[in-house]
């Protein structure tokens, strides 16, 4: 990314990066904030808070600004503003054209530092949540089994608890605590000097204090998953209805880290793309499953190869039968030199086509740094791909896809008693949804 950028943390401990997009009409603010579930209690409070952040300030007269007043603030601005929750942060996400970019970073300072969580927007944030399903559905139930035998106990796989409402009061002290600039990111990409832009954001949130807020998920007890096979009973349903589900995880690495691009063309191979391993086999040669797919997974919890299949009930075993073969056959044999040529192409395209936008630029760049990683790490990866061997792919096949590496498990409406078996102490793989 040959491209001026300003990269400074502010006194408060906010890292501030801007970037320079000459011609842009528009600016982009991403601010990004460890927001990790670190406890099951955590859950409807931070969902609450999410939820009305940016729906109150106390800047202003008559006793701040209501929803209404941050909307009119923002229309006339020519601004969009979001709010976006993943399993380890929450993203404040801003749109402006670039006039309005000092307001714009004036209305965040108001939100951040000032912010009015009045009862109204709780009793309707509540009605709102408490409308959607608590219930965790098949696939979360599977995966977070999935997760759990693979990886142990940990924060991102434990049931939230019973939903409760918070008072304001909860809210203001979960404020204080989470969203605070020590340990967050903010990213700007902009057509103005970044000196400029830097001065600007340290004159609007020089006086943000607080933090680091230690919401960030801590590692899984093991780096790699433990490999082995279990089965879910499935949910209770009409005759006909249901599906047959399969998800497994194996071994990765960071992206980082030097072998992940010959992991990733061996992925890509696997399940990665239309014409992978996996579409072919199970899906178009078998027809046992409408949906095929493999890719990477990863946050601060850890690193795995995440397969996913889903296909009509009374399938499951004979998914989970060819899903093994095609790992053993590309562990064992390798990719042909032709398949590690097109998944080289796809996936090249592919990182070019999904940040085709300075939108998805901006938030890919956020991401970057609230990761660890240089902001110009994703066109150095792309040089990476291109150098990748034919032979560092077979070695990484060999490595990372190995079946006897890979817990497979499977939920099928056709088979409601559950069946677990591993290939460790039977007695210690024994889990109960």
């Amino acid at each position: 990314m040959n491209r001026e950028t300003l990269d400074t943390t502010l006194g408060n401990g906010l890292r501030v990066l801007v970037v320079h997009a000459p011609g842009a009409p528009l600016a982009e603010v991403r601010l990004v904030l460890p927001y990790a579930r670190t406890a099951p209690h955590l859950a409807g409070p931070q969902e609450l808070l999410a939820a009305c952040l940016g729906t109150g300030t106390t800047a202003g007269a008559a006793g701040g600004g209501t929803r209404q007043d941050i909307a009119d603030r923002a229309g006339d601005l020519g601004a969009e503003l979001s709010t976006v929750v993943t399993a380890e942060s929450l993203v404040m996400a801003a749109s402006v054209l670039r006039p309005g970019l000092p307001g714009t970073l004036a209305l965040l300072a108001d939100l951040l530092l000032r912010p009015a969580y009045r009862e109204a927007e709780l009793a309707l944030a509540a009605r709102r949540t408490s409308s959607s399903p608590r219930t965790p559905g098949p696939r979360q139930r599977l995966r977070r089994a999935l997760l759990a035998h693979a990886f142990g106990a940990h924060p991102l796989l434990e049931v939230p608890a019973a939903r409760t409402t918070p008072g304001t009061g909860d809210l203001y002290a979960l404020h204080a605590r989470a969203v605070v600039p020590d340990g967050a990111v903010l990213l700007v990409m902009t057509a103005e000097a970044p000196d400029t832009v830097g001065a600007l954001v340290g004159e609007a949130l020089g006086g943000w204090a607080g933090g680091p807020s230690g919401l960030a998920l801590p590692p899984f007890a093991r780096r790699t998953p433990r490999p082995g096979r279990l089965a879910l009973p499935a949910p209770p349903g009409p005759p006909g209805s249901g599906q047959a589900l399969l998800l497994g995880a194996g071994p990765a690495v960071p992206a980082a880290d030097p072998g992940h691009a010959p992991l990733h063309l061996a992925q890509t191979v696997l399940g990665g793309y239309a014409s992978s391993l996996l579409a072919r086999r199970v899906r178009d040669r078998h027809g046992l499953a409408y949906a095929v797919s493999a890719e990477l997974r990863g946050n601060g919890a850890g690193d795995w190869l995440e397969i996913e299949c889903a296909g009509a009930p009374g399938t499951a075993d004979r998914i989970a039968e060819e899903v093994t073969g095609c790992l053993r056959e590309l562990a064992g044999d390798g990719p042909s030199p032709e398949e590690v040529d097109r998944a080289r192409a796809y996936t090249s395209g592919f990182t070019r086509f999904a940040l085709a936008t300075r939108t998805e630029e901006a938030s890919a760049l956020a991401g970057f740094a609230a990761a660890g990683l240089p902001l110009d790490w994703l066109d150095a990866y792309r040089a990476r791909l291109a150098e990748v061997t034919h032979a560092q792919v077979a070695e990484a096949a060999a490595q990372f896809l190995d079946p006897g590496r890979v817990v497979l498990a499977t939920l099928d409406t056709a088979h409601p008693q559950p069946h677990l078996a591993s290939d460790s102490d039977p007695e210690s793989d024994r889990w109960t949804p």
